[in-house]
């Protein structure tokens, strides 16, 4: 599954939540009608939330549709079928949305790559040494970072810039890095 974005709070009475968007196509991803599937943060029990009525408990569903969205200040204010009020978006807050990786065409950027390509690889020094494996991308400000799962234990950051991150081997499953002293003692 590959994360698009996430429900942050309700916007209004009637249902509409902001999402964070975590994707480089929001205009393809979020359409009406786009399905998404649903996940609950682990460290969030968002199933035992308000009630949409009295006396009722509310379980997110599997899957959420899309019905509208509209874009204010790099964010989306989405109306989802089935949520129609302001308690039920509450106890939506936090849920992740996601779709399946299989239906995510690959970029047409040699260059260019989607996180669930980078996980799992191999991190290696050109000289073979290798350092543990990508668990995670993250997108900062500045630039994405791989996170990497340490063969020793722990975890580091790798800037993902070509000067550190100069070769992805996709089909030899992994990533050569060529990395400054001590980038992973930090």
């Amino acid at each position: 599954m590959l994360v698009v974005g996430q429900i942050g709070k309700p916007h209004g009475i009637r249902g509409e939540v902001s999402v964070v968007v975590r994707t480089d196509e929001p205009e393809e991803r979020f359409t009406a009608g786009s399905v998404f599937i649903t996940e609950v943060p682990r460290d969030r029990r968002v199933s035992a939330g308000p009630a949409g009525a009295p006396g009722i408990r509310f379980e997110v569903p599997q899957q959420l549709v899309l019905e509208q969205i509209r874009w204010h200040q790099g964010r989306g204010i989405a109306v989802f079928e089935g949520i129609s009020d302001r308690n039920v978006a509450e106890a939506l807050r936090g849920v992740f949305l996601q779709v399946d990786s299989a239906d995510v065409p690959l970029p047409e950027d040699p260059e260019e790559f989607h996180d669930h390509q980078l996980i799992g690889l191999r991190v290696e020094s050109a000289d073979g040494t290798l350092h543990g494996t990508v668990s995670r991308i993250d997108h900062a400000p500045s630039s994405d970072l791989i996170v990497l799962k340490k063969a020793d234990g722990g975890t580091a950051l790798i800037p993902f810039v070509t000067a550190i991150v100069p070769t992805v081997d996709l089909a030899g499953g992994r990533v050569i890095v060529d990395l400054p002293e001590g980038l992973l003692d930090l």
